[in-house]
């Protein structure tokens, strides 16, 4: 796995709060435009299911395949596996950290600029 990290001066909650909360994706993922959870899910846990539609206007359906609350997790989408999302106190702060797949190296970029918009809504959240 490949990973790309950030401190952030925010608690590990809040952070926490951006990575799970499915009407903030789009604003820190630079490549989601929303996402929704199939029945009957109410909220991000382990063997979670839904739908996310990216940036290219295209749906595609998710499984939540860890989850640690408060600290990590990961899914598959379309079928294939995707980013992990982690937390951590570091400080009086937090480091968000996003890994993903070897074969998926250009994309650490993308990750790079969510974590940067996490930082942001973080801080305005103080």
């Amino acid at each position: 796995m490949l990973t790309v990290d950030r401190t952030i001066a925010a608690p590990p909650a809040a952070v926490w709060g951006l990575l799970v909360d499915l009407q903030a994706w789009p604003q820190w993922g630079p490549t989601i435009r929303s996402a929704t959870l199939d029945q009957p899910h109410s909220g991000l846990g382990l063997h979670a299911t839904g739908t996310v539609q990216t940036s290219l206007l295209v749906a595609v359906p998710f499984e939540v395949t860890e989850f640690d609350s408060g600290r990590q997790w990961a899914w598959r989408v379309a079928g294939v596996p995707a980013t992990r999302h982690r937390v951590e106190p570091l400080g009086n702060g937090s480091r968000a950290t996003i890994a993903l797949p070897w074969w998926a190296a250009p994309y650490l970029t993308v990750c790079a600029l969510a974590l940067r918009r996490i930082d942001d809504m973080a801080a305005r959240s103080l």
